[in-house]
C-alpha cells in the first residue's frame, strides 16, 4: 500500500506540470550515441508518447552521425570533418540522405507507432519542412553540401501536432533551387524551436547537463539564467565543447523559446523526470528574472 500511495503522490506532483505545459510545444533534439542504444531509445520514445498523451506537443528533430559513419565505411568512403562539421561531397550526401532522411527517420516513426503512439516522418521522401541554403563559414572553406535552415514550414508541423501526431524531422534542408543539404542537428532543432515558439527545447545528450567540473557528473548545475551562464563561460567553468552549445542556447532563448534543457538521454525516463518533476535531472537554461516573458516554475 505504501508503494501505491507513493505512486499516487508522484502523479499528483506531475499534475501541476502537466496542466502548465498542456497544449505547449516541446522540441526534442535526438542524436549521437542515443540512436545506437536501443534500450535508451526505447525509453525516450515512451517518454515522447507519454508527453503527447497528456497534452503536450512534442516535435522530434534527429541527427544520425554514427549510422552515417558506418554507412560511409561500408561504402569505402572516408568520413571527413572540419571544425565539427561533416564535409559533404556528392557521394557522401547520397548516403546521408539514405541514412538520415530515410532509415533513421522511418525507424523512429515506426517505433513510436509500434509502442502505441502516432507519428509522421517528415523528410525529402514524404513532406520536407526545413528549407535553407548552403553554409559558407567565415573562413570561406567549402564544406560541400552542408547547409543551414532559413525557413521552417510551421503550418505542416503544427497541423500534425494538432491531430495528436508526433512530427519526426531529420536534420537536412532543401534550397530554393532544389539542392539538398546536410545540417547540424543542434542548429536544426534550434531553428524548429524558434519557428514554433516552443515552450521548451530539450537536448538529449550523453552527459547529464552543464557541470561545474566537467568530469564529475555529481556537479551538474540544475538551473542557469543568461547572466549566470555568461559568467560561468567567462570564468572557464563552462569550457571547450560545451561553450558553443550553451552560447547557441542563449541565442535561442532570445528568439522566443521559453526554456532550454540539456539532459542525459541514457538515464531512464530522463525526459519525464526533467519536465514533470520539481527538481529535474539535468540543466535548464532560462531567461534572466527581469527579462520580459520570463517563464515561471522550475520544471
Amino acid at each position: 500500500m505504501d508503494q501505491a500511495i507513493a505512486k499516487a503522490d508522484t502523479l499528483l506532483e506531475a499534475m501541476g506540470w502537466i496542466r502548465q505545459f498542456r497544449g505547449k510545444t516541446t522540441v526534442i533534439k535526438l542524436g549521437g550515441s542515443l540512436l545506437e542504444d536501443r534500450t535508451a531509445l526505447h525509453h525516450i520514445l515512451l517518454d515522447v508518447i507519454f508527453m503527447e498523451t497528456v497534452g503536450m506537443r512534442p516535435v522530434v528533430v534527429h541527427g544520425g552521425g554514427k549510422a552515417i559513419n558506418q554507412a560511409l565505411a561500408d561504402a569505402g568512403i572516408e568520413a571527413k570533418f572540419s571544425r565539427g562539421r561533416r564535409i559533404t561531397d556528392a557521394p557522401t550526401l547520397e548516403i546521408v540522405k539514405r541514412v538520415l532522411a530515410g532509415d533513421v527517420n522511418r525507424l523512429l516513426t515506426d517505433e513510436i507507432e509500434r509502442l502505441g503512439g502516432r507519428a509522421m516522418n517528415l523528410s525529402f521522401e514524404t513532406t520536407n519542412v526545413l528549407f535553407g541554403e548552403k553554409l559558407v563559414p567565415e573562413d570561406g572553406e567549402d564544406l560541400g553540401f552542408v547547409g543551414h535552415v532559413t525557413r521552417v514550414d510551421r503550418q505542416v508541423i503544427e497541423g500534425l501536432s494538432y491531430t495528436d501526431q508526433v512530427p519526426i524531422i531529420p536534420s537536412m534542408c532543401q534550397g530554393d533551387d532544389g539542392a539538398q543539404y546536410n545540417v547540424n542537428a543542434d542548429t536544426a532543432a534550434m531553428a524548429v524551436a524558434q519557428a514554433l515558439g516552443a515552450e521548451k527545447l530539450v537536448f538529449l545528450s550523453d552527459v547529464n547537463g552543464v557541470r561545474r567540473d566537467k568530469d564529475d557528473p555529481e556537479t551538474v548545475i540544475h538551473s542557469l539564467n543568461v547572466s549566470e551562464a555568461n559568467r560561468l563561460i567567462s570564468e572557464g567553468v563552462i569550457a571547450s565543447g560545451m561553450i558553443p552549445k550553451v552560447e547557441a542556447c542563449l541565442d535561442t532563448l532570445g528568439r522566443g523559446v521559453g526554456k532550454i534543457h540539456i539532459i542525459d538521454g541514457k538515464l531512464r525516463h530522463s525526459l519525464l523526470l526533467e519536465i514533470y518533476t520539481t527538481d529535474g535531472v539535468g540543466t535548464q537554461i532560462v531567461k534572466d528574472p527581469n527579462s520580459a516573458g520570463q517563464p515561471t516554475g522550475s520544471a
